[in-house]
């Protein structure tokens, strides 16, 4: 009785956790072969651009930019950590409780519901946010860092240059990337609670849609758009070589 209470989430979890990361492994490829087909890579090309204009004479204007630009980001990041450890404190708090909430919610819960089983759903849930958190606690710290290196180039001379600004940079952007991901990735364990059905079904439909949100439509881009794809570059102004290009 009870292996047949597990099936279904001996099943099922294992694809709605298999899927993301066989998409986000695409993903990762199609990011390092043909980022200007991605959104991700098309904005990190789009960044380094920009940190090249900001820090290229930089004055009292640019640097008012850079700090108003980068502080969007960060509050978004600080919204994110401050639910992601509210999410933690109430799993937390219903973890060491005694409340009927941590027994099964209904017979009609689909899979197993046993004491075990939700205590391994909430410890998964507990998890996952608290990797969320520490992401966007490291987004936090970088982009922090980034601002004070990008308004403090014009004194520090060729000791601050804008490869390492643009590195500082997109790790911070690349954490924040992945602490939003883990938060979408809580969504199917939160549906877990009621069913392995309802985190399986939820998993097919996310992935189409950051399919959408993640590929860059560059078919209507005629053919100067196509070497663009292949080339892994973006225009930008000519530089001392003339290339006009810029490298994701």
């Amino acid at each position: 009785m009870v292996w047949r209470q597990s099936f279904l989430d001996l099943i099922l979890i294992p694809l709605s956790l298999l899927l993301p990361m066989l998409y986000h492994g695409w993903l990762y490829r199609a990011v390092r072969r043909h980022p200007l087909s991605t959104a991700f890579g098309v904005y990190s090309a789009s960044r380094r651009v920009w940190i090249s204009g900001m820090m290229k004479d930089n004055d009292d204007k640019k640097g008012v930019l850079v700090v108003q630009s980068l502080r969007n980001v960060i509050m978004g990041s600080t919204l994110m950590a401050t639910t992601a450890v509210l999410f933690c404190t109430g799993i937390a708090a219903v973890l060491s409780s005694t409340y009927t909430i941590k027994k099964p919610l209904s017979d009609a819960v689909f899979g197993a519901h046993g004491e075990y089983m939700m205590a391994l759903k909430y410890v998964a849930l507990l998890m996952l946010f608290l990797f969320a958190f520490l992401c966007h606690s490291l987004t936090i710290c970088f982009l922090n860092q980034a601002s004070f290196l990008i308004n403090t180039s014009a004194l520090s001379g060729d000791l601050v240059t804008g490869e390492f600004v643009g590195e500082i940079l997109e790790r911070g952007f690349t954490l924040n990337f992945v602490g939003n991901r883990l938060f979408y990735a809580g969504v199917p364990l939160l549906l877990w609670i009621f069913g392995p059905l309802l985190a399986f079904l939820s998993s097919l439909v996310m992935i189409p849609i950051l399919y959408n949100l993640d590929v860059v439509n560059v078919s209507g881009g005629g053919k100067g758009s196509s070497s663009e794809h292949s080339s892994g570059c973006v225009n930008a102004k000519a530089d001392t070589n003339g290339n006009g290009c810029m490298h994701v």
